[in-house]
C-alpha cells in the first residue's frame, strides 16, 4: 500500500508531462499576481512573476550575473538592482528556458524543466485545496485556500533560509520538529549553489551564534545576554532595528525587525569571505550600503588565538595577554609571538578542598567559548552565581546569564576559557575568573600597593587634577580657535556653519541618512535649505585632525573645476569639526567598479569619460589652478560620480601645496593607500607631481579590467594587477584585461588607454608623462605614444607597514598582506607544523624567483582554531626567501616590531614594520 507521499511522487512526472503537453490556452494561466494555485503554474517561458500586493517581493525564475543557468528565485520588488533573497532549486539548476513552477493538488512546490525532471520540491503537507502566496515580508507562504489572512502555514520559505536573513525570519532551531534554520552562502556570486561558509545557532552549552568554513568555526558571536550577542555589543546602539533571542521548550531562535518600514534591510553571508553583513537599501545613491558586518578585526577571525586563559587585544600590540593570575604556557613562544595559541595557565593551582578560591573581575570582555558552559536560571543575583560556581571545584568562571534590568540566572564555564576578547570601547561584559587566593591577594597588593600614597597627597592630587582638566579644556578651546583662525587667515569666502544648523540638517545624524565611512569619519546625508549636502564629521578615533582638517579646507576651499567635489563651507564647534560638500548621487567609482551587478552599469563610453574627467581635473590640480597641489591619495573610493556618472576628485585630507618653482619634497611620514603609491614614494618617502600619476595609472588599468590593484589572484607570477596587465601587453593579450561586462567597445581607445596607464605607472617618475600629456594623448587618436616600461611595483619601503596572513591549502599556499595578495604555489603537507619561518624556507625551496638569503625579522605562528593556518609575525631574524614583490636582490631587511595603535580601519591581522 501506498503512503499518499509516495503515490504523489510518482503521480507528479505524470502532472508535469500533461502540462508541458496542453494546449498554449494553459499557458496563458501564468500571470503576475501573488499567488499561485494547481491550475495556474509559474512558466520561464512566458516571462511571468509573482509580486507581493504591495511589491516588496517578486518571485520567479532569474540567471545569476555571468550564469546562463535558470533558478526559481525570490528578490526585492522595490529596488533598481536585482538582489536575490531566496533560491528554489540552488543546488539543481535549469538549463534552458523550460523551467516550470508547479503548486500541486495536495500542496506540494516542484520545480521542474520540459524533460518533467523534478529539480526541487517542498514537502506534501496534504492539503485538499492549496494555494502558495508570496507575502509583503518575502515568505512563500502554502496553506488552505479557505485560510487568507491566517498565519497557520502549512509550508513555508522562511522555514528554509538560503544566504539571507529577512527582518521577521527567524534563524535557529524548531526544537518539536529538529528543523534547523541556518543561513549557507552561494558558492560564487554567478551560482547560488550551497557553499562553504554557513552561519546558525550551535544548541551546546549556553546557546551562540556561529559561523562555520566546512565543519570548523571561523565567527563567534557569543551567547546572547538578554541585550546583544555577547561578541557584538553594537547592537545595543542600533537605532533602527529590534532584536529578540527566544529560548524555550519549543525553540531557539534568532531574529530581528526593522522599526521603520520603508527601510529596505537585509542580512547576507558573503560566499568569498564568509563575513556576514547587514545591508541597508540606500535610496539616493540607488545601491546596498553596508551597515554592520562580523568578524570585523583579527580577534573575531581567528577563534581563540590567544589560547585558554589568553585575552586578545585587537587594538594593541602584542595582541594577546594572559588574563590576571595566569601566565603564558610557553613564554619564550609568547615573548617572540611565534605562537600564542598554548595559551596561559594558573600562577598558583586551585584550592578547592580548603576553600580558599576567590575571583578577580575582567571587564568589558566578550564571554569565552560558553559551547560546554551551563546556565542557572534559579540564581538572582552575582552573589547567588559566586557561591555556586564555588561550590563545584570544577568550575572556572562565572557571568551574568542576562544583563538587562530585570535578568537573572548566570552562566557556569567547568573547562579552560577560550577565545575572550577585550573591548576597549567601555562596552562588553564582566567576566569573574576564578584564581587562587594568592593570585587575589597579589592583584589586590598590585592595584592597592600606593593606597597611602594616594591617602596623603589626596588634596594635591585633586587641585592638580581640577587644574589640568581646566588646562584641557583652554587648550581645546586655544585649538578651536586657532584652527579657525587659521582657516579664515586663508580664505574668506568660505562659509562657517553652526552645529546646530548641521544636526537640523542632517536629522541629527540619522542612521538612515548615513552615506558610509572613511578613514576622516562618517559621512552624512542632508539638506541646508533646498540643496542636497554630504557632511564629513570627524570621528573621534579617526586618525586625521587638526592638520590634516584645515589641510582639506585650505586645499580645496579656492578650487573651481568641474571634476573636483565642491566644498560648501565647514564647521568648527565645541570638539566637533565637519566639512560640508555637494551631494553625489552616485556615490564612489569603486562601488561600481569592482561590484559586479553594478559594473554592468559602466559601459566603455562612461569609462573613458571618467578617465578622461579625472585627467582633466588632475590638470587643473597641477598645472592650472593657482595653487599646485599634490593629492597624494588618488584612488577609486576618492572619485566620487554625480547624477550623470561625471567624476569629481574628492578628499583632499593629505594632499599638499607647492610653491611656484617647487617640483618635489621629500616626507619621513608616508601616507596613502598601498596599490596606488608610486615606488619612490614608498622607498625614499618623496612625492611630486609624478606620483599623482603613478596613481592615475594604477586607476586607469582598475576602471579598464574592474579588477583591483591590490588583492587580485591571477597567478603564481603576476603578483598584482599591474603585473598581469604588464604580461599580457608584452605577449600581445593585453585585450583579454578588459572586463568583459563591457560590452562593445573601440579597440582603439582602449589599447591607448592601457598603453597611457603602463606608461604612467613606470618605476623611474622620469618616464612617467605629465598630466597635460595625458589630457592631450587622450583628446588625439593621432599621437604615437611611447613603448611602455615595466611597471615599478616590486620594491618594498623603508616603512611599509605590512599585514600578513597565511592560509594553508591542498597543494599550495596564499600569503595575504597589505600590499597585494599572492600564492606560492608547492605541493606541502597540509597536516606538518609549520613553527618557523626555516620551514616555510623549505616549503618554498623550489620557487625559482625567490632571492635567497635575506634576512627577515618574523616566525610562523600555527593557529590552533585554524589548523591549517598560521600567522607570519615580527621574531628573530632568520634566513629565508623573499618575493621579490617585497624586496629586490639588493635589499635587505629587518623587522622592527613595536607598539602600533590599531584604529577601527585596522588590517585584520597584526601589523608591523619593515626597515630597509
Amino acid at each position: 500500500m501506498l503512503s499518499e507521499a509516495e503515490s504523489m511522487a510518482r503521480r507528479i512526472p505524470f502532472l508535469l508531462y500533461t502540462l508541458f503537453n496542453l494546449t498554449p490556452a494553459l499557458f496563458s494561466l501564468s500571470y503576475a499576481g501573488d499567488t499561485l494555485t494547481p491550475a495556474q503554474p509559474l512558466l520561464d517561458a512566458a516571462g511571468a512573476t509573482l509580486i507581493s500586493e504591495g511589491g516588496n517581493f517578486e518571485l520567479g525564475f532569474f540567471s545569476p550575473a555571468g550564469s546562463s543557468n535558470r533558478y526559481v528565485g525570490m528578490w526585492f520588488g522595490n529596488v533598481s538592482q536585482q538582489t536575490v533573497v531566496w533560491v528554489a532549486n540552488r543546488n539543481r539548476p535549469i538549463t534552458d528556458g523550460s523551467g516550470l513552477l508547479l503548486l500541486t493538488a495536495n500542496g506540494t512546490l516542484v520545480v521542474s524543466n520540459n524533460s518533467s525532471v523534478v529539480l526541487w520540491s517542498s514537502s506534501s503537507p496534504g492539503l485538499s485545496s492549496p494555494m502558495a502566496q508570496l507575502l509583503d515580508s518575502g515568505n512563500l507562504v502554502v496553506r488552505e485556500a479557505g485560510d487568507v489572512g491566517s498565519s497557520r502555514y502549512a509550508w513555508q520559505s522562511f522555514d528554509f533560509p538560503t544566504h539571507t536573513l529577512l527582518p521577521g525570519m527567524k534563524l535557529g532551531w524548531n526544537l518539536t520538529s529538529r528543523r534547523n534554520r541556518i543561513l549557507t552562502a552561494w558558492t560564487s556570486s554567478s551560482d547560488p549553489a550551497e557553499g562553504n561558509y554557513t552561519f546558525g545557532i550551535d544548541l551546546r552549552g549556553d546557546p551562540q551564534i556561529i559561523g562555520w568554513v566546512g565543519t570548523r568555526q571561523y565567527l563567534r558571536n557569543g551567547p546572547w545576554n538578554g541585550l546583544y550577542f555577547s561578541g557584538v555589543p553594537e547592537m545595543m546602539s542600533s537605532d533602527m532595528l529590534d532584536y529578540s533571542f527566544v529560548i524555550d521548550g519549543e525553540q531557539v531562535v534568532y531574529s530581528y525587525t526593522v522599526r521603520d518600514p520603508s527601510l529596505i534591510r537585509q542580512v547576507v553571508i558573503n560566499p568569498t569571505s564568509g563575513a556576514i553583513e547587514g545591508l541597508l537599501w540606500t535610496k539616493d545613491s540607488q545601491s546596498w550600503s553596508t551597515r554592520a558586518a562580523v568578524p570585523r578585526d583579527t580577534c573575531d577571525r581567528i577563534i581563540s588565538l590567544c589560547g585558554p586563559y589568553g585575552i586578545c587585544y585587537p587594538n594593541v600590540w602584542p595582541m594577546c595577554k594572559c588574563l590576571t593570575g595566569f601566565h603564558p604556557r610557553n613564554r619564550n613562544d609568547w615573548e617572540l609571538v611565534a605562537n600564542t595559541s598554548d595559551g596561559c595557565v594558573r600562577n598558583t593551582e586551585l584550592d578547592c578542598h580548603n576553600k580558599t578560591d576567590g575571583f578577580i573581575l575582567q571587564s568589558n570582555v566578550k564571554l569565552p567559548d560558553t559551547s560546554a558552559s551551563t546556565v542557572d536560571w534559579s540564581t538572582a543575583s552575582l552573589d547567588d552565581c559566586k557561591i555556586s560556581c564555588l561550590s563545584n571545584c570544577s568550575c572556572t568562571a562565572y557571568a551574568r546569564a542576562n544583563i538587562s534590568s530585570n535578568g537573572r540566572g548566570c552562566i557556569l564555564w567547568f573547562t579552560q576559557l577560550t577565545d575572550i576578547k577585550l573591548f576597549n570601547t567601555g562596552s562588553g561584559q564582566d567576566l569573574y575568573v576564578r584564581v587562587a587566593a594568592a593570585d587575589v591577594k597579589e592583584a589586590m597588593e598590585s592595584s592597592g600597593s600606593h593606597r597611602g600614597v594616594i591617602i596623603v597627597v589626596s588634596s594635591v592630587a585633586t587641585l592638580t587634577f581640577l587644574t589640568l582638566v581646566a588646562c584641557f579644556i583652554w587648550k581645546r578651546k586655544k585649538t578651536e580657535y586657532s584652527i579657525r583662525e587659521e582657516i579664515e587667515e586663508e580664505m574668506i569666502n568660505l562659509p562657517s556653519f553652526d552645529f546646530a544648523a548641521i544636526v537640523q540638517a542632517t536629522d541629527n545624524f540619522s542612521s538612515s541618512n548615513k552615506l558610509g565611512e572613511g578613514g576622516f569619519g562618517p559621512v552624512y546625508k542632508g539638506r541646508l535649505k533646498e540643496t542636497e549636502i554630504a557632511v564629513k564629521r570627524l570621528s573621534k578615533t579617526s586618525e586625521q585632525g587638526a592638520d590634516e582638517f584645515k589641510n582639506e579646507v585650505v586645499s580645496i576651499a579656492e578650487l573651481q573645476h568641474r571634476n573636483l567635489v565642491r566644498l560648501l563651507g565647514y564647521c568648527i564647534e565645541a570638539n566637533e569639526r565637519m566639512l560640508l560638500y555637494e551631494y553625489m548621487p552616485n556615490g564612489s567609482l569603486d562601488k561600481f567598479l569592482f561590484d559586479k551587478v553594478k559594473a554592468r552599469s559602466l559601459d566603455w563610453k562612461s569609462r573613458y569619460n571618467i578617465i578622461l574627467g579625472i585627467a582633466r581635473g588632475f590638470l587643473y590640480l597641477h598645472h592650472d589652478s593657482r595653487l599646485r597641489i599634490i593629492h597624494r591619495d588618488l584612488k577609486a573610493s576618492n572619485i566620487l560620480l554625480d547624477k550623470d556618472m561625471n567624476p569629481k576628485i574628492s578628499d583632499f585630507g593629505l594632499a599638499k601645496i607647492f610653491d611656484g618653482n617647487e617640483t618635489i619634497r621629500k616626507t619621513r611620514r608616508v601616507v596613502g593607500t598601498y596599490g596606488y603609491m608610486s615606488p619612490e614614494y614608498i622607498k625614499n618617502g618623496t612625492y611630486s607631481v609624478k606620483s599623482d600619476v603613478f596613481s592615475f595609472g594604477v586607476l586607469i588599468l582598475e576602471i579598464i579590467s574592474s579588477k583591483k590593484n591590490v588583492g587580485c589572484y591571477i597567478s603564481t607570477e603576476h603578483l598584482n594587477l599591474l603585473e598581469h596587465i604588464w604580461t599580457l601587453w608584452k605577449e600581445d593579450r593585453v585585450l583579454e584585461a578588459v572586463d568583459e561586462l563591457i560590452g562593445s567597445f573601440c579597440v582603439a581607445e582602449v589599447l591607448k588607454c592601457i598603453n597611457i596607464g603602463l606608461l604612467c605607472v613606470q618605476e623611474q617618475p622620469k618616464d612617467r608623462p605629465t598630466m597635460s600629456s595625458i589630457v592631450s594623448f587622450l583628446g588625439n587618436d593621432t599621437t604615437q605614444l611611447l613603448e611602455p616600461k615595466r611597471p615599478g611595483m616590486r620594491i618594498l619601503s623603508k616603512n611599509a607597514i605590512l599585514s600578513i596572513r597565511v592560509i594553508i591549502l591542498k597543494d599550495h599556499i596564499e600569503i595575504t598582506s597589505d600590499i597585494t595578495e599572492f600564492s606560492w604555489h608547492n605541493k606541502i603537507n597540509s597536516q606538518q607544523t609549520l613553527r618557523a619561518s626555516a620551514n616555510i624556507a623549505q616549503a618554498t625551496e623550489q620557487q625559482s624567483n625567490l632571492h635567497k638569503g635575506v634576512q627577515i625579522g618574523f616566525c610562523a605562528a600555527l593557529s590552533t582554531s585554524q589548523p591549517r593556518s598560521f600567522l607570519l609575525l615580527p621574531c628573530l631574524a632568520v634566513e629565508i626567501p623573499v618575493p621579490p614583490l617585497f624586496l629586490s636582490s639588493d635589499l635587505h631587511a629587518e623587522a622592527d616590531h613595536r607598539a602600533l595603535d590599531f584604529g577601527p580601519q585596522s588590517s585584520d591581522l597584526p601589523l608591523f614594520l619593515w626597515k630597509a
